[in-house]
């Protein structure tokens, strides 16, 4: 019986291997990515909500028992980067937005336009994420 020639037969099954592999190591570092964007806008909705609670304009209105009208951004942009400095790592800018008009309870919200995932296998249901955080009133 002829034996059969095995050269390649190695290259074949890194290939096979090695495409599994870096799949998953990459969708691993992309969900990686996307958890600690989404905690620094949490951190980012926590620390945006606690300043306008100490503001003058939520104070003010809660004490005369009237609907808040804070709106805008309360933080600098420094003090988002020394908050949640991966954000500004890839060059995007978070923002941080709160309704004009107040609801019960007011909200806070903080998002990342711009943010997409390197992994094709997400769709663009992950890209820019967002979080906030309810302030009663």
């Amino acid at each position: 019986m002829r034996r059969l020639d095995q050269r390649g037969v190695a290259a074949l099954e890194f290939c096979l291997v090695a495409v599994v592999f870096l799949t998953l190591m990459f969708t691993i570092f992309d969900l990686g990515r996307y958890t600690i964007a989404v905690q620094s806008l949490r951190a980012l909705a926590n620390a945006a909500a606690r300043t306008t609670m100490i503001s003058d304009c939520y104070v003010q209105s809660v004490m005369k028992k009237a609907t808040p009208t804070c709106s805008g951004d309360p933080l600098s942009t420094a003090t988002k980067q020394a908050i949640a400095p991966f954000l500004y790592s890839a060059g995007l800018t978070p923002t941080i937005s709160i309704p004009a008009t107040a609801t019960s309870p007011f909200v806070v919200t903080a998002s990342l336009p711009g943010f997409t995932m390197v992994m094709p296998i997400w769709g663009t249901r992950l890209n820019a994420p967002s979080t906030f955080t309810k302030i009663p009133f």
